[in-house]
């Protein structure tokens, strides 16, 4: 070997890896219409059932069955933030979040009949907690901030939201477009394995998406119906916002939870902690522990057995390894992604032994 070809070599090594770090640049740079797309395909996926209803049995054109089903999703989602505006509003004046005097108030006097019912010394704590210096760098005026920051960001979101509904409405009148973008790059000698492998995704996950929702809506019927019942104001509002935290595994249900506990005692401010909150925070917790009951030994079965045809334990190493990997992020996206892989594996790699024992059911 002469050291000319090891020059090339070295040169052609060095191109490729130049030529993936500046893709792997380049798809930082364009994350977030990366991320518009991703959202654009899982409402594409969503409404694939609603189109083909339409479609096949009401005889409808396809766009006029596409543009139905986007006023559709539309209008849930602009239903959805319509009431989020009253659980905002009455959230606001409950907290006092522009006045953080009153804010400092609030949360200090419910301290302080936690303390008392506990029968609890102020001062012991008081001293625990300025030795620990847990909130030494507490500081509430990060909540106008907050808020500032926030309002910053509606434009932004504007913007996301009419690119994914645009790019929404062209994967659902062309079902072949994502299909056709990825044939682009992948050899003639492949491409029919590929089309199976992306038909194949698209039903398993369809299914899984629209699986997912009706989880979502069995817990905000439970939460619903529990919040009804104690009597909490915006009570379907707070349902609907703890249930969509079970999109996330495991730890949403807790996030969720959390915040319809904290929802709860901060709607009752003023009232008194032995006679009113507590009582509703303890049937709240009730209602809680049946939906996670109903949700982990009902609902999740059902989705992922059927849906993605995936075992329970399966999915659940799946779900902490991407977690572990990519945080929150790497556990919403862990079972729709570990499905995909079990597919493209499973056609393209059918002979081997570790293939089939994970794709049996597929």
């Amino acid at each position: 070997m002469t050291a000319k070809i090891i020059s090339k070599g070295i040169l052609r090594a060095i191109g490729i890896l130049f030529a993936i770090a500046l893709g792997l640049y380049f798809l930082y740079k364009i994350e977030s219409v990366l991320a518009y797309l991703a959202i654009a395909a899982v409402i594409a996926l969503i409404g694939r059932p609603v189109i083909l209803f339409l479609r096949r049995k009401l005889k409808f054109p396809n766009t006029l069955a596409v543009v139905l089903t986007m006023l559709l999703i539309l209008g849930v989602f602009v239903g959805i933030l319509a009431l989020f505006v009253p659980l905002l509003a009455e959230q606001g004046k409950n907290l006092s979040l522009l006045n953080i005097e009153d804010l400092q108030q609030n949360v200090e006097g419910l301290y302080r009949e936690i303390t008392q019912y506990l029968g609890l010394s102020p001062n012991d704590i008081e001293k625990s907690i300025k030795e620990s210096k847990i909130f030494a760098n507490l500081d509430f005026g990060f909540i106008p901030n907050f808020l500032n920051s926030l309002m910053g960001t509606l434009g932004d979101l504007s913007i996301g939201l009419f690119s994914v509904l645009f790019i929404s409405f062209f994967f659902l009148k062309d079902s072949k477009l994502f299909q056709s973008g990825i044939l682009a790059f992948v050899p003639d000698r492949n491409e029919q394995r590929t089309i199976k492998s992306i038909d194949k995704i698209n039903n398993l996950l369809s299914r899984y998406f629209v699986g997912l929702l009706l989880q979502i809506l069995i817990l905000f019927v439970i939460y619903t119906i529990v919040l009804l019942i104690v009597g909490i104001e915006n009570a379907i509002v707070i349902a609907f916002l703890c249930a969509l935290f079970n999109v996330i595994p495991y730890v949403g249900p807790i996030i969720g939870g959390g915040l319809m506990i904290v929802l709860t005692m901060t709607s009752n401010l003023g009232s008194d902690f032995s006679t009113v909150i507590l009582p509703k925070t303890g049937y709240i917790l009730i209602g809680l522990t049946i939906g996670q009951l109903v949700d982990n030994f009902f609902s999740q079965p059902l989705i992922f057995s059927n849906s993605v045809k995936s075992h329970p334990l399966e999915i659940f190493l799946v779900i902490i390894i991407a977690g572990l990997l990519f945080g929150v992020v790497g556990m919403i996206v862990a079972v729709p992604g570990y499905t995909a892989i079990k597919v493209i594996l499973k056609e393209f790699l059918a002979d081997n032994k570790t293939v089939k024992s994970l794709t049996k059911d597929l």
